[in-house]
């Protein structure tokens, strides 16, 4: 119950600090409808299914990061030797989804997208990265939850004439193994049970 009380006290925080709905799930690692609840105190009846997740062990060391970013490497690299694949650009998810696609794109000698979702419309690409236009692209983040972000993102590369080839993320919290077509590679798949 302590890491419940924890979680909401947090997302109060961000709230005083002004962040919408959307971007204290992403802080939290949970999905939106657990971000409400959390804000509304749990007065309304739980999400169910949704996990927290915390990757503070991760985050705090560069190094960590750079092992789990050595992995996803791995997993495209046999996913493009696999399926034949090119991949001109990596997108990396704000926020959490930002570092590890940073880290690959310098790993693998490719170029770098940034791409901020909105939780009412398509979201968009910071214009400091590299343009998706004309470009096979891999999507980078940390969680798939209900694979909203991750559908905004291809949706977004389509609406630029690119073209999504990959979704990776650390954890899936889904069953599906693709995101609207686009195949999806996680580390790791967490089941509600």
């Amino acid at each position: 119950m302590k890491e419940i009380e924890n979680l909401v006290e947090k997302a109060l925080k961000y709230k005083e600090n002004g962040l919408a709905d959307h971007e204290i799930a992403d802080e939290l690692n949970v999905s939106k409808e657990t971000a409400v609840w959390l804000l509304n105190k749990g007065q309304k009846t739980k999400p169910v299914g949704d996990l927290k997740v915390g990757w503070k062990s991760l985050g705090v060391y560069p190094s960590r990061m750079g092992f789990v970013a050595d992995t996803l490497c791995d997993v495209l690299l046999e996913e493009m030797e696999k399926g034949c694949l090119e991949v001109d650009t990596i997108v990396g998810i704000a926020i959490n989804g930002i570092p590890f696609a940073t880290m690959v794109a310098e790993k693998l000698g490719l170029e770098l997208s940034v791409f901020r979702p909105h939780s009412e419309r398509t979201g968009a690409f910071s214009s400091n990265y590299a343009s998706v236009k004309e470009k096979s692209v891999v999507i980078v983040d940390d969680v798939v939850g209900t694979g909203e972000t991750f559908r905004s993102a291809i949706n977004a590369i389509k609406k630029e004439k690119g073209t999504p080839v990959l979704c990776l993320a650390m954890l899936n919290k889904k069953k599906q193994n693709d995101v609207d077509g686009v195949p999806l590679r996680a580390l790791i798949r967490a089941r509600v049970i």
